[in-house]
């Protein structure tokens, strides 16, 4: 991809397609999501990226894929780069990245959670093992925190103008898992629902969980499928969508590892194109029932 600078970025329709990826403020991103302009973009401290292709029903998010861990806190983190990326969520964003909106993280849930409330998005330990050397500055967290809360206003921004145009809106918030750590038989996908409209949406819910299932994965990998078997729906992402928007179903899908070796971090990359290559046809399946009957 090109990178741009924003006074090179020619405005483009909503139904033309995005060719070059742009390095823009927060602000700049908002801008276009208003306008519905289709538009590829890394923020402007590489904290996320983000593409609309177009202005769909729908938006895919990986808020845990990123592994980047700023310089600063290096030396200060107790955790080996090993121990972070096996709580990580590797290949979320690529498994999702065809589809027309995917909004994805850059930076590890270790500098920062996306996926927790600000007040609790900066671990003090994590997994049962301290995690700072040291106490962090207030400077150290304030950098964190605001890029925790400029991916919030993009969030925000993104499913207004969908629901906007549509009257509701569907995200699908990827996750996985390590089931290695389990000591019982765990499914391969799990659906955490607790935190959603289960009377308006657990039929939605049970009809995701059982495309998930049938997905035919190479290397004799079993697609099974369960809801709140590991985990329960409990993210930030999906409650802070749910009590801000009334139409939008927010579905917490969450893969077991069995794409990578969670011990060794070798990634199987011809499950993950697998996986991809379902979901390719099986969210536009989903999406296609929630606007009929939503």
């Amino acid at each position: 991809m090109i990178f741009l600078g924003d006074e090179d970025a020619s405005p483009l329709k909503e139904s033309e397609t995005v060719q070059n990826m742009y390095k823009l403020s927060v602000s700049e991103i908002i801008k276009r999501i208003e306008n519905r302009t289709p538009f590829e973009a890394v923020s402007d401290d590489y904290s996320f990226v983000i593409k609309v292709g177009e202005y769909a029903p729908y938006l895919c998010t990986a808020v845990h894929d990123g592994h980047q861990f700023r310089k600063s806190l290096w030396e200060n983190c107790l955790h080996t780069e090993y121990q972070r990326w096996y709580e990580e969520d590797p290949c979320t964003k690529e498994m999702v990245q065809s589809h027309p909106i995917v909004i994805a993280g850059l930076d590890s849930r270790f500098e920062y959670d996306l996926n927790r409330e600000p007040e609790k998005a900066i671990y003090e330990d994590a997994w049962g093992k301290k995690l700072w050397d040291t106490p962090l500055s207030e400077e150290e967290r304030r950098h964190s925190l605001d890029k925790h809360q400029a991916f919030y206003k993009v969030i925000d921004a993104l499913v207004n103008q969908v629901e906007k145009k549509y009257g509701k809106a569907i995200v699908f918030d990827m996750h996985s898992y390590n089931w290695k750590r389990w000591d019982r038989v765990v499914p391969t996908w799990n659906l955490g629902t607790t935190n959603i409209d289960n009377e308006r949406f657990g039929d939605l819910a049970t009809s995701w969980s059982q495309k998930l299932g049938s997905m035919d994965l190479p290397n004799g990998i079993e697609s099974s499928s369960g809801i709140n078997d590991t985990f329960q729906g409990n993210g930030y992402l999906l409650k802070y969508i749910t009590e801000n928007f009334d139409n939008t179903l927010v579905l917490a899908t969450e893969i077991s590892k069995i794409y990578c070796d969670e011990e060794t971090g070798t990634i199987f990359p011809e499950v993950v194109r697998s996986v991809e290559d379902h979901l390719k046809e099986l969210i536009p399946l989903q999406v296609k029932e929630f606007t009929e009957h939503i």
